[in-house]
């Protein structure tokens, strides 16, 4: 298993393209990819779900963790930091 705490750094925030973009990269994905909230980590959500993601309400600066467990973890750890530091392909 890998985490890791990121912040959310687009404007926007994790709205519902940024959140497509998410679940669109973390379903090519065997392993079990899971967000939350660090300020409320009892409920993390399925990254593969954008109604769980979108839940979140992750607004700009908003920290949350990554949690990925599988077979390809170290794989999907990466492509999603890049994603998600990279504001989700935004300007």
């Amino acid at each position: 298993m890998q985490q890791r705490t990121l912040v959310i750094k687009n404007r926007l925030g994790l709205h519902a393209r940024a959140a497509a973009r998410l679940v669109k990269l973390a379903s090519g994905f065997e392993s079990n990819v899971q967000l939350a909230r660090s300020d409320a980590r009892d409920r993390t959500v399925n990254a593969k779900s954008i109604f769980g993601v979108l839940l979140l309400a992750a607004t700009q600066g908003t920290r949350i963790d990554l949690i990925v467990e599988g077979v390809d973890e170290a794989e999907a750890m990466e492509s999603l930091c890049e994603l998600i530091e990279g504001n989700f392909g935004e300007g």
